[in-house]
């Protein structure tokens, strides 16, 4: 090999050079693998919404061994992701490592047998993206091509396995349907049912947000933190709400930016291009140049 290349091997092999972001674990130790999470998520999402998703065949006579077949899939490579983030967390020894094997069982166990209630809560989103644009000829159509179907997809997913204390895999699924789509929802967030995102690119929705049922985003929107306040250190306070508390049947027009620990009152209406860092009474109606509204 060119002298010059060896070279530039050597220098690119010292650890020294790149110890901040070096990961230490055991020679053993599994790293999550972004490309086998992609594939996790296609098999969630061929469990999910049958026929539109994986094996396009399915159909009522096939849906319990195409579902068995997934999900005995799933089970395998789900345990293998989540003790994959538990070791990178922890940053443990390959012995300690292999205490996570139970661990990680249990907990990928534990969010396939939320698939049910995750399906459910996605329905009720298709449902408000039909019902939310005329442009929307059906329910399969939301499905196969509405990007926000795609990202709040992603985000339930994430959501689940964080309150399953599952690290770092929830953000990387998260981030995907983010490059996917560009809508960006933190996998801490917490929304409810119903939820729908007109068109979607550019939003932004931090981890520390709520949202209720019945809301209705645009494209650009962001939900998110004022501030940052710092410790005796100077460095971020982390951990602490910072993100809006949105109310039920609350619509938000484009490009509109909603700051801090406020809250957005149900059944408000914040129009387009609007900054927005206090709170909102239930009913009010927000525009340009306006007033707020009762």
């Amino acid at each position: 090999m060119n002298k010059d290349l060896l070279e530039t091997i050597k220098k690119l092999s010292h650890v020294e050079g790149f110890k901040n972001v070096c990961p230490e674990h055991g020679q053993h130790d599994p790293m999550p693998s972004t490309e086998v999470l992609q594939e996790i998520v296609q098999l969630l999402r061929s469990v999910i919404f049958p026929g539109y998703f994986g094996d396009s065949a399915v159909n009522t006579r096939t849906m319990v061994y195409h579902i068995g077949v997934n999900v005995d899939k799933l089970q395998i490579l789900l345990e293998q992701q989540i003790r994959a983030g538990l070791c990178f967390t922890s940053r443990t020894e390959s012995l300690e490592c292999r205490a996570f094997d139970r661990t990680s069982k249990e907990k990928a166990t534990a969010f396939i047998t939320q698939l049910p209630e995750i399906r459910e809560l996605l329905h009720t989103d298709v449902i408000a993206a039909y019902n939310g644009d005329p442009a929307a000829k059906s329910f399969g159509e939301v499905i196969f091509c509405y990007p926000s179907i795609r990202a709040i997809s992603n985000y339930r997913i994430a959501h689940a396995l964080l309150q399953l204390d599952v690290p770092l895999i929830p953000r990387i699924i998260t981030e995907m349907a983010h490059s996917e789509t560009g809508i960006d929802i933190h996998p801490g967030a917490k929304i409810d049912s119903y939820f729908t995102i007109d068109h979607g690119t550019g939003v932004v929705i931090g981890e520390t947000a709520t949202i209720g049922s019945n809301v209705k985003m645009y494209q650009g929107v962001t939900l998110g933190a004022k501030s940052f306040p710092l410790d005796q250190d100077g460095n971020p306070i982390k951990g602490i709400q910072r993100h809006p508390h949105i109310g039920n049947n609350v619509i938000i027009y484009s490009n509109s930016t909603i700051l801090g620990n406020i809250t957005v009152g149900d059944n408000a209406v914040i129009g387009g291009n609007l900054w927005v860092d206090t709170d909102v009474p239930a009913g009010a109606k927000l525009a340009q140049n306006q007033k707020i509204k009762k």
